[in-house]
């Protein structure tokens, strides 16, 4: 499935650049460069992350990762990860591999939820920046209501997928 998922991606964004390309050379130049500049620029954060991931996972054994992240963790390991989640700022794209890697090692999917929708739903770190652009009334409530609602869904796909 994903592998569809994928070429189909491949094919929409090239077949999108070879009409670019057709209708206007140096705009499609122009977003190639600036494609390639912004893959390079992720790069080495993407390829620390990835490492840090590899090195924790091969340092901390699953059964560690078990006991404090899985099942019988209880609840307290699920609040952990939700609170990990919503103060940490993490780009989706090294969150959800650790997440994965996390799940294969032990973790309890309602933890992982948990961690995945705080990190997604909730952005303390960009709350300064919310309240000067949004007012402190929009962002609090925002950030609030996503609390609540990123824990919910959380405690909903942990029922539904346990």
């Amino acid at each position: 499935m994903s592998s569809i998922l994928t070429w189909s991606t491949y094919v929409i964004v090239f077949g999108a650049l070879g009409v670019l390309a057709l209708r206007d050379r140096a705009k499609a130049r122009q977003a190639v460069k600036v494609a390639i500049k912004s893959f390079l620029g992720i790069l080495p954060i993407m390829l620390a992350f990835i490492g840090l991931i590899g090195l924790l996972l091969g340092v901390v054994p699953t059964e560690v990762i078990s006991r404090y992240l899985g099942q019988g963790a209880g609840w307290w390991a699920t609040l952990t990860a939700f609170v990990l989640g919503a103060v940490l700022y993490i780009a989706s794209l090294v969150s959800i591999p650790l997440a994965a890697s996390l799940l294969r090692a032990g973790a309890s999917v309602t933890t992982i939820a948990a961690f995945l929708t705080g990190l997604m739903m909730v952005n303390t770190v960009t709350l300064p920046l919310e309240i000067k652009y949004l007012g402190k009334k929009m962002a609090l409530s925002r950030n609030l209501l996503s609390l609540v609602f990123a824990f919910a869904i959380a405690i909903m796909i942990g029922m539904v997928l346990q």
